[in-house]
């Protein structure tokens, strides 16, 4: 089971990285904090998938390197979120 103390850290990381994703993406002001740590998480495993798949090195722990993939994550996820609204 998950110590509670990184649960919370992974929501705080999550919410950062998934505003400054939204700020990229021009997304913001339809997103509130929620949406934010949501997009934020999904971000981490899709840009760590996509790290491990182009051997960009581990992504592993609370770094630097860790929240950059996050925020390329969280972007690439709003990316698709955006293509497939503006088909709907």
């Amino acid at each position: 089971m998950p110590d509670i103390g990184n649960i919370f850290i992974w929501l705080i990381l999550g919410g950062i990285s998934g505003w400054i994703a939204s700020k990229i993406m021009k997304k913001d002001s339809e997103m509130g904090a929620w949406m934010n740590i949501l997009v934020g998480i999904i971000g981490a495993f899709i840009g760590g998938w996509l790290a491990s798949i182009f051997g960009l090195g581990p992504v592993t722990g609370l770094n630097l390197w860790s929240f950059i993939i996050s925020i390329i994550g969280a972007v690439l996820l709003l990316s698709i979120v955006r293509l497939f609204k503006g088909k709907a």
